[in-house]
């Protein structure tokens, strides 16, 4: 028992069935993780999508504490290095994240004839923007969609090119998107490659030398064409929006938490900015809210599993898990600005 439980006198039935559950799903999270180091470490055969029973069982541990800590706010710790809102994750736990996160990097590690680059960061900026500008963008909003983009990158890989998925055997890539999705991006890429190389034909050259070096591999194992692709398969749509994006959602992480549910939940958003009423706009559908979990948002404790809706304004906020990665997505677009701005006064 807990200090703070003793304090306050003996733990009801309640709190003593949230600490059990959660001194359980604390148990099931470090057993998966030590089966899953055990198998790899061993060379033993992994299961299919290996990384699932990982993933569940982080949902099962953080789940478990805000159940808890809604029973016993006394609970709620200290910040933690994750940016995981306390109520949901205690930081004595780290160690467990880490291992995980280390696990999955080995999980979704890049095949051996993936086809790297060496500027990946600048090759998402370079060309999301040069497509908002072929969409007819000015500078200033064809620079928020390379802004927008980046955090994209690094929602969908935590910025690792190339990468498998240890949950799908579907989604794969820089932009983590299915074979469909990459012909899909491929025709459309095609239909304004002469727009393209009218506005930057050092961009063009780049591509055609891209597309020669891809041969007949998947297209997504090629940093710069599966980034080309997955732009040009649903976001380029929206480009056109982003000026109207930028005016109704300022703080530029919400921008790319709206374009990331671009990634997740494709129509409802593309709705919710049709309807006049962005951050209003309520999502309902049972299918819609499942997807949602499946990507962590209300995922965790039984009072967010419980929402049967939301608005797109309760859903940005409830993608707090995605705030680290698009931090990080700012500062390095920073530094690439930061670049460019150094290339042009030499």
């Amino acid at each position: 028992m807990s200090p703070a439980m003793g304090q306050a006198g003996a733990p009801t039935k309640k709190q003593s069935d949230a600490l059990n559950a959660y001194s359980k799903a604390v148990s099931d999270f470090e057993s998966v993780l030590g089966q899953r180091r055990a198998q790899i470490n061993s060379k033993q055969p992994l299961p299919n999508l290996p990384g699932q029973a990982l993933y569940l069982a982080r949902i099962g541990m953080m789940s478990a504490y805000k159940d808890l800590t809604d029973a016993l706010p006394s609970r709620i710790g200290r910040p933690n290095k994750f940016g995981i809102p306390p109520a949901y994750f205690d930081a004595d736990k780290e160690p467990l994240l880490d291992e995980y996160r280390a696990l999955f990097d080995i999980l979704e590690a890049p095949p051996a004839n993936a086809q790297k680059s060496d500027t990946p960061f600048k090759d998402v900026v370079d060309l999301a923007t040069v497509i908002a500008r072929a969409k007819g963008l000015d500078t200033t909003n064809a620079e928020a969609a390379g802004r927008i983009s980046l955090g994209l990158f690094f929602a969908e890989t935590n910025g690792n090119q190339n990468v498998g998925n240890g949950r799908s055997n579907r989604y794969k890539g820089s932009f983590q998107t299915g074979p469909s999705e990459d012909h899909n991006g491929r025709a459309k890429w095609a239909a304004i490659k002469a727009s393209i190389a009218a506005i930057d034909p050092a961009l063009s050259l780049r591509d055609d030398k891209e597309e020669a070096r891809v041969g007949n591999l998947d297209h997504r194992f090629n940093h710069w064409t599966a980034v080309r692709d997955a732009l040009m398969n649903e976001h380029v749509d929206l480009f056109p929006q982003v000026a109207g994006i930028v005016k109704t959602l300022p703080d530029p992480i919400d921008q790319m938490k709206l374009f990331e549910l671009i990634q997740i939940i494709p129509n409802p958003t593309k709705s919710a900015l049709k309807s006049g009423n962005l951050v209003s706009y309520r999502i309902s559908e049972p299918t819609i809210m499942g997807y949602l979990r499946n990507n962590s948002i209300f995922a965790f404790g039984r009072a967010d599993r419980a929402k049967t809706s939301a608005t797109i304004r309760e859903i940005l906020d409830a993608m707090w898990l995605f705030n680290s990665k698009f931090e990080r997505a700012l500062s390095k677009f920073d530094e690439i600005k930061a670049g460019k701005r150094a290339e042009v006064s030499r």
